[in-house]
């Protein structure tokens, strides 16, 4: 039996759930699809001395020394620890804002949620920002420019990257055995 589709009033209905239960959290977050930001507001009066941060490769601990922890548990998914920094920031209402940046391992994967304990969101709603190919890295970015030459050949009726290659080695090929006969050879 296939599964049918949500009609409006359940996915309202499940997207107010999903804001409500964020709204919940101690904490404020967002993500890229290559790094996670959080944002926790603290007393005016803390200093980093009065903070307890911990950052490991699969968990995360923040919490005011003395007091229950305000985010303690695993990550969905590993982090760069070396690339990962937080810092302490005055903040115009008089608080203070502990604000937590993880770069995560695997650029191409969103995660549902800051630690496996707190509420999931729906990753399948995310509206990725526009990127540009200079923002990739080497190896994708290489990736991306083959794909796009190879649509525009198409798009022309010409040969792709790929077709181009075999052509090429063919021409070498008979090139270097010209005692061959290639008049009744058929190539497609």
């Amino acid at each position: 039996m296939a599964d049918k589709e949500p009609t409006k009033e359940e996915e309202a209905a499940a997207a107010a759930k999903q804001k409500e239960e964020q709204d919940a959290l101690p904490y404020k977050w967002t993500q890229t699809i290559g790094d996670l930001d959080v944002s926790v507001e603290i007393p005016g009066n803390l200093k980093a001395r009065d903070l307890n941060v911990e950052v490991k490769k699969k968990k995360l601990l923040l919490a005011i020394k003395g007091q229950d922890p305000i985010i303690s548990g695993d990550l969905p998914h590993e982090i760069h620890v070396d690339e990962s920094t937080w810092t302490l920031v005055s903040s115009p209402s008089g608080t203070k804002l502990l604000e937590l940046h993880l770069d995560k391992v695997n650029k191409m994967q969103w995660w549902e949620h800051v630690v496996t304990t707190a509420p999931k969101i729906d990753v399948t709603k995310i509206q990725p920002e526009n990127s540009k190919l200079g923002d990739l890295d080497g190896e994708t970015r290489g990736m991306v420019e083959k794909m796009m030459y190879d649509q525009r050949q198409k798009e022309a009726g010409l040969p792709t990257s790929d077709e181009e290659k075999k052509q090429e080695m063919l021409k070498n090929f008979m090139k270097s055995h010209p005692e061959m006969d290639f008049s009744k050879a058929k190539m497609n």
